[in-house]
């Protein structure tokens, strides 16, 4: 399901569909802006529109059929040529351009597409697209940035509540630190292999020119399981459950969560 935005362009609210396939901006919303009688219509039968649609879905589209559009192109600019953006998609399997029906009903364009269209508003209304599409943007990776810190912090503070039970309950007293540490590794292994199945090592053998170690690569949605597998597992330790035990307990729940937030659309936007 898509999520409707909005940003204001000179005056003009135009609406901002974000889905799975990326961000749409609405054409239909941008014609608002435009002084006297002007239809999307009119700026597909102009044979420059058709070239820039064409060379844009050659480069973007694997599944854009050239045959069509060369006999689109041959026709553009002609007194009878008229196309609809639906006959345009239908003949050419164009990704750029979409019209849709319902709640966010309207004609919407990739933002390469937008920023071209708003030229025919006019030069300034194209410049303040451009200029507010930018601000949502970076406000959007702010926020992702904000949320991949805390994920980061949490996992912080579960590590202590994690090496606080190991503490108490696996290590007895008078060992080394050296001895200590060994027991910290084995069980922050035990996490890695529940949630991305290899150890520590695995991981550096097999990136050997990597910076940092297995979890700084880690994307934000892991962060958030691996910050559950740690208060978890700080539970079993306390109660008593062997490590291959607590391994498949933790992998079962690491699946399962995995699963749900993989299917939340939210959460792949991120992605």
């Amino acid at each position: 399901m898509s999520k409707a935005i909005s940003i204001e362009v000179k005056g003009t609210s135009v609406s901002i569909l974000a889905g799975k396939d990326g961000d749409y901006i609405s054409l239909t919303d941008m014609l608002r802006a435009k002084d006297g009688e002007f239809f999307i219509s009119d700026w597909l039968r102009n044979r420059n529109t058709v070239e820039f649609l064409g060379i844009w879905e050659s480069v973007f589209n694997p599944d854009f059929n050239c045959g069509e559009f060369a006999i689109i192109k041959s026709q553009a600019g002609l007194n009878s040529y008229k196309l609809s953006v639906k006959e345009w998609v239908a003949k050419t399997n164009a990704i750029g351009l979409k019209a849709t029906t319902g709640r966010y009903g309207g004609t919407y364009a990739h933002p390469d597409i937008a920023f071209e269209f708003g030229m025919w508003i006019s030069p300034e209304f194209k410049i303040y697209l451009v200029k507010e599409f930018r601000r949502l943007k970076e406000e959007e990776n702010n926020r992702l940035q904000l949320g991949w810190n805390l994920q980061r912090t949490l996992a912080k503070i579960n590590y202590r509540i994690h090496t606080d039970a190991i503490k108490e309950t696996l290590i007895p007293p008078a060992v080394t630190p050296a001895q200590a540490n060994l027991v910290y590794a084995s069980e922050a292994d035990l996490l890695n292999v529940a949630l991305f199945g290899q150890t520590a090592k695995q991981w550096r053998d097999a990136h050997p020119d990597a910076e940092g170690n297995l979890r700084d690569h880690a994307p934000l949605e892991q962060f958030v399981v691996l910050t559950n597998l740690e208060s978890l597992n700080a539970v079993l330790v306390r109660q008593g459950l062997p490590a291959p035990e607590r391994l498949l307990r933790l992998n079962e729940i690491a699946i399962t969560q995995m699963r749900t937030l993989l299917a939340e659309p939210n959460v792949k936007r991120l992605k």
